[in-house]
């Protein structure tokens, strides 16, 4: 569950049983929820250190900046941001309380942001219910659940303690981030969420579109552009599975050919200038110079300018991955994986520095 393989206790719970025992296993024989969950923070404390707690003060930030967005429809903070119990992988999780989700889809998509919609039908008891969550992408990704309005002042239980769930409301929670960090400036910590430019949202925007995006089968039988950039980033996990910038670079390299398929290098540099470091640009700026190099048809000059690079045999990677990266039948993850892996690559470097 600390790697959100599961995200159901009962149902890890079941598995984890199945590996370990021979037989069936009796559901009061196996550990109560709460004493998972404290064994995952545990994990977490030991695994995530000090970053975590830097974290949670941006997560509780950013909630309260989506709260203040959004207070029409009474949100509240739950979860683990709520009680500060996040991991690798949290999202934050507000209740809204609207009889329509058009009003908060409106101001989601005035405020330029990425969301889906997702009605998931549960069976609880025999009795089965539709939730509406809307999923933001962010730099931080949110969950919000919309109920009807008349649920505004209803107990929600917790699944692990049966206990009614912790929740905060705006008030509530700029007064926990004034109590926990006395330091914050709130007003403009919140302003500089606002401000903040999220490049995952950025690049989410530019992949997505890519799968219509076809390509010549003499050069790539893979198909569609956003299999291939999926492909290449598979096998870059594999190469440098730490390095944020190389893998970058290979989920991002071909991403101009939604916009210019002529001059997709330089289409895709311009999308992403400024969200990107100088190693990045070199890597995607590069990554056609370098099978020309290979072919034996690069000019002199240039070839000389790219083998005195620092980032030449990374440069010279990264072009023997675009190649292996355009086989037919390929399993890939998606988008939002490949995404989440470089946002938690980026947290957990941020640790380091």
């Amino acid at each position: 569950m600390y790697e959100r393989v599961e995200s159901e206790y009962f149902t890890a719970k079941r598995k984890a049983a199945k590996r370990i025992c021979r037989g069936e296993v009796k559901p009061s024989d196996l550990p109560a929820n709460a004493e998972i969950r404290e064994l995952i923070q545990t994990f977490a404390r030991l695994h995530e250190g000090e970053q975590r707690t830097a974290n949670l003060q941006k997560m509780r930030l950013a909630a309260l900046w989506m709260m203040r967005l959004l207070r029409a429809f009474r949100p509240r903070l739950i979860g683990s941001v709520m009680t500060g119990h996040i991991r690798k992988g949290s999202d934050i999780d507000l209740h809204l309380f609207s009889n329509a989700i058009e009003p908060i889809t409106s101001i989601l998509e005035s405020e330029g942001l990425q969301f889906e919609v997702e009605h998931k039908l549960v069976t609880k008891h025999q009795e089965s219910r539709v939730f509406t969550h809307i999923h933001v992408y962010d730099t931080h990704p949110f969950e919000l659940t919309v109920y009807a309005e008349d649920k505004a002042h209803y107990v929600f239980r917790s699944s692990i303690t049966g206990k009614a769930i912790e929740r905060a409301s705006i008030r509530e929670l700029e007064e926990l981030i004034t109590r926990e960090y006395p330091d914050v400036n709130l007003d403009e910590a919140v302003q500089e969420c606002e401000e903040a430019i999220d490049p995952y949202s950025l690049f989410r925007l530019l992949l997505l579109p890519l799968e219509s995006v076809k390509q010549s089968a003499k050069y790539h039988p893979e198909g569609d552009v956003l299999y291939h950039l999926l492909q290449v980033f598979e096998l870059a996990k594999e190469a440098r599975p730490y390095d944020e910038e190389f893998l970058q670079a290979a989920l991002l390299h071909d991403i101009g050919k939604g916009i210019d398929p002529y001059d997709h290098v330089n289409a895709g540099l311009q999308a992403l200038e400024g969200v990107i470091s100088e190693r990045t640009e070199f890597l995607i700026a590069h990554h056609m110079d370098a099978q020309a190099l290979k072919s034996g048809t690069l000019g002199h000059r240039m070839r000389l300018r790219l083998e005195s690079s620092p980032d030449f045999e990374d440069l010279m990677l990264l072009r023997e991955l675009d190649n292996q990266g355009r086989q037919v039948g390929v399993t890939v993850g998606t988008v939002d994986d490949a995404l989440d892996y470089l946002r938690e690559l980026a947290q957990s470097n941020e640790g380091d520095d």
